[in-house]
């Protein structure tokens, strides 16, 4: 075995990830304004011409790519041992080739060029030439691999697709299967972002401000809408992390996210956030007024937009991150068919931007720890940091004002009894947004600020707190 050549497939076998996939997302990134372009290369000369064309046209960074560290430890081994070891892929040339340089674990490489897609029985006719029939040992993971593993004198099945394994154990000359991928449920949990649905909370806001909680339809219009909502931010999520992948691995605790990892399929999540945003609108369709679609449809919008493009423009990609969390409101209003007042508007957008600012500068807080000066994928610099703090803290405070004036409204005096006693929320939310941009000054601000207000017992008793005084105002 030392001296017969181990032949290793790159896609899903020593990546976690598909290099097809990935330049193509990344050229999606870099240039949404000439998205059409991949398909006429892959109507004028197929496969090959769309893979010649997204490597000339982008730069994935191989370095950061979602390496499984079995596989590299189980070659790393072999080499030691002696033997030659070979990458035979159908990805281009030119991402097979840096892939090769920077592990520095290849004596030959073979990849898809001059027009040829070096993919199943491709592969191992340029195998079988190269090396002669059952003289040397392939590694794959795909159905592709079948007719590789035909000829190949053993066969080793890497995290194999469905009904890939029992394939090629038909064949009869399984040396080894390996298993690396972490358990399904909890990839799937963390893909969907369920935690983030704690922000879909906010629809249920109108509801409480218009003391309509007795209302058992409406409080169904408003489950429902939680849930809508919910599957189209889980589809933004996954198309966001598909468009972010590499800037994600860039990132301390991004790239741990399952597509940013490999821990989920390029492909699973290119087919699920299509399925969730789909079942979003057909729920909403189904059973909620269309003023709710139409806000629902606008939230997608924006959020694609901002996925696309705006969250690289400095300043814009708070406001829009302000503007993303005010219509969740505005969602809930549209739900229970009320009607959106000035203050809550003005509250929340004040609110919102600061926690949006929170959360950016949170990310440059870490950012500046590392050494660095500019964010990744943002418009930020380091040095943006003290006028970020001001004006987040001044937003936030402006919020409190938009309450205090709320108070003295006199529309306020109808919907509560006792309205002055609402005063005594102020205190509580200007401790509450003090506290929260000092945890961030500090550099202990982790998680979206909305998810850390749910996990933080303090920020749990001071909404508790406002709750009680809102109740006892009515």
């Amino acid at each position: 075995m030392s001296s017969r050549p181990l032949v290793v497939d790159l896609d899903g076998t020593l990546i976690r990830s598909d290099v097809l996939i990935e330049s193509g997302f990344a050229y999606l990134t870099s240039a949404p304004h000439r998205f059409y372009r991949p398909l006429l290369w892959l109507l004028s000369g197929g496969k090959p011409a769309l893979k010649a064309g997204l490597a000339e046209n982008t730069n994935v960074d191989v370095t950061v790519l979602p390496y499984d560290p079995q596989v590299l430890d189980w070659l790393r081994q072999e080499r030691e041992a002696g033997r030659p070891l070979v990458l035979a892929t159908a990805s281009h040339e030119r991402y097979a080739h840096a892939i090769a340089d920077h592990l520095g674990l290849f004596d030959q490489t073979f990849a898809t060029a001059d027009g040829v897609n070096l993919s199943s029985h491709r592969k191992r006719d340029k195998l079988v030439a190269e090396f002669g029939e059952k003289n040397f040992d392939y590694a794959g993971n795909s159905h592709d691999d079948i007719a590789v593993w035909q000829s190949a004198e053993r066969a080793y099945v890497v995290n194999p697709s469905s009904g890939v394994e029992r394939a090629a154990r038909k064949i009869g000359n399984v040396e080894r299967v390996i298993e690396s991928r972490p358990p399904t449920l909890k990839t799937w949990s963390k893909s969907l972002r369920l935690h983030q649905w704690l922000k879909n909370l906010l629809i249920f806001v109108p509801l409480l401000a218009a003391h309509k909680l007795g209302n058992i339809d409406l409080v169904f219009a408003a489950l429902l809408a939680f849930f809508a909502f919910g599957l189209c931010a889980s589809s933004v999520y996954l198309l966001n992390d598909l468009l972010d992948l590499e800037d994600d691995r860039h990132h301390p605790t991004k790239r741990k996210r399952p597509l940013a990892s490999g821990a989920l399929p390029l492909t699973w999540g290119i087919g699920l956030f299509p399925v969730l945003l789909v079942a979003a609108f057909a729920l909403t369709a189904l059973f909620l007024p269309w003023r709710f679609a139409v806000v629902l449809l606008g939230y997608y919008a924006l959020t694609l937009a901002y996925s696309m493009y705006l969250k690289r423009q400095v300043m814009v990609d708070v406001v829009v991150l302000a503007m993303l969390y005010t219509i969740r409101i505005v969602a809930g209003t549209a739900a229970i068919g009320a009607h959106l007042t000035f203050w809550l508007l003005a509250f929340s957008m004040f609110i919102f931007l600061s926690l949006a600012l929170v959360k950016r500068y949170a990310e440059l807080h870490s950012m500046q720890a590392r050494g660095l000066v500019k964010t990744r994928g943002r418009g930020y610099v380091s040095s943006d940091l003290p006028l970020i703090s001001s004006l987040g803290t001044a937003s936030g405070y402006l919020s409190v004002l938009v309450l205090a004036m709320y108070i003295q409204d006199g529309n306020t005096a109808r919907l509560y009894h006792h309205a002055q006693i609402i005063w005594l929320a102020c205190p509580l939310l200007l401790y509450w947004i003090s506290r929260t941009w000092i945890i961030a000054h500090r550099g202990l601000m982790h998680d979206d600020p909305i998810v850390f207000a749910a996990r933080d017992r303090v920020s749990l008793a001071v909404v508790l707190l406002c709750g009680l005084v809102f109740w006892a105002a009515t």
